[in-house]
């Protein structure tokens, strides 16, 4: 028997006999320990797969996001996954050149997957999004190692993202480029795993022929149950207040606020309703600038830290979240899966078409808002203030949908399966 021969854990019987473990190897620009939101997530599926019988490679950077003077040691193993950091330069990730050229960088470094041993290529590749452009890694990973299976977790759109931010035009020659390359990328997956209908819908403008899944980023905090208010935090945010709505996380250029801001000064005049934005990023200070004398009802409050936020989060009622319309299928904000975590229903200012929207309205678990139902929308609200059992119900049924189809167990065992099936199908197993 070949020595490299895979062994597939708590598979079928005919795999049982084999000498090693399946081999993933995770490509994602920051990771652990880096604290931002996306890097959690692919450390989460990186541990939970090494639990599940995978031997996990995870390879990323070894620059700090949020702070780049950070560097992390090259090579280390945490909870049973191998972390193997590629050594950059300290390019600028605020600038969109510098995130070219750490995208470069990145994609280059991890091509020598496919110039290792047979004996040390991992069997699967799962690419993430960040870098921008980092599904490109699969056109020579699949022209030096065509045996690798490719998975693509497609988490935002590029170069849809920078369209929508208005850097480039879709009819820019670099556009026009882009595309062509991202499409390159797309035939070589063999599976792409987007976030949703809307995403799914523009994915497949590229033709590309990979197999398709839907698996959600879920939320950092799970509580088994709605999450409890803490007073003093209440009390903090929204003082009195009988119903609190909360926007709390990022803040940029994929998401809007006049909707919400229409809805908030429709009632300024019911003080038992309080709108508080704990939020960060390059639209915060337009948000603060738009409030005036006059909205009495808003206030802003500190960014919490991941210790604070299940406090936080279970301060409010109602959670708010935003999508701008152009940026439909292109991202979808996570704070809505954290929102149904803590079992809180959402106001969501953004399409109805979108995956947000669409799941809104499905599971009536929240409301969509635009400028035109704004009132409509403010008046659903000003009824709840005197109806607490009818917030309690929204509250259980937003955390009873967390749980069954959001939830971090759900999307990695969905992962597991599907990893599976690309092995399966490459040893010809019916």
């Amino acid at each position: 028997m070949a020595k490299d021969k895979v062994r597939y854990p708590t598979w079928n019987k005919r795999f049982t006999d084999g000498e090693r473990k399946p081999r993933v190897a995770i490509l994602y620009h920051y990771m652990y320990p880096d604290d931002v939101i996306s890097a959690q997530h692919l450390d989460g599926l990186a541990v939970d797969l090494a639990a599940m019988g995978w031997e996990v490679e995870a390879l990323s950077c070894n620059r700090g996001c949020r702070d780049e003077s950070k560097r992390y040691c090259l090579s280390e193993t945490y909870e049973g996954v191998h972390y193997n950091r590629i050594w950059r330069p300290r390019f600028r990730q605020a600038t969109f050149a510098g995130r070219l050229a750490n995208s470069l960088w990145m994609t280059v470094a991890w091509i020598s997957l496919a110039l290792r041993s047979s004996r040390r290529r991992p069997d699967v590749v799962v690419i993430g999004t960040d870098p921008i452009f980092a599904v490109a890694t699969a056109i020579p990973l699949k022209l030096f190692a065509p045996k690798i299976s490719i998975a693509h977790w497609c988490f935002d759109l590029h170069p849809e993202a920078v369209i929508a931010s208005g850097v480039i035009s879709s009819s820019n020659s670099a556009a026009r480029l882009a595309r062509k390359i991202m499409r390159a990328g797309y035939l070589r997956c063999d599976i792409i795993v987007d976030i949703g209908p809307c995403m799914r819908s523009l994915l497949r403008q590229y033709k590309h022929r990979a197999r398709e899944a839907e698996l959600i980023p879920w939320a950092l905090k799970e509580p088994r149950k709605p999450a409890e208010v803490d007073a003093d935090t209440r009390k903090e945010l929204f003082g009195d207040a009988k119903l609190a709505v909360l926007y709390s996380g990022n803040f940029g250029e994929a998401h809007s606020f006049e909707e919400i801001l229409a809805v908030a000064r429709n009632l300024k005049d019911v003080p038992e309703i309080h709108f508080c934005f704990a939020v960060r990023g390059n639209k915060a200070d337009k948000l603060k600038k738009a409030i005036g004398a006059q909205d009495r009802n808003i206030s802003f409050a500190g960014f919490a830290s991941i210790e604070d936020l299940e406090k936080r989060l279970g301060a409010a009622d109602i959670h708010m979240a935003s999508l701008r319309p152009e940026w439909s299928g292109i991202a979808v904000p996570s704070k809505f899966f954290g929102s149904l975590a803590m079992g809180r229903p959402v106001l969501f200012a953004g399409p109805r078409e979108s995956a947000i929207g669409q799941w809104i309205e499905k599971f009536d678990i929240g409301w969509v808002v635009r400028l035109e139902n704004s009132d409509q929308i403010a008046e659903k609200l000003r009824r709840l203030v005197d109806a607490p059992n009818t917030i309690k119900k929204l509250q259980q049924r937003s955390h009873a949908i967390y749980t069954t189809k959001f939830s971090r167990s759900s999307t990695t065992e969905g992962w597991d399966i599907e990893l599976k099936k690309l092995l399966t199908d490459r040893v010809g197993v019916q």
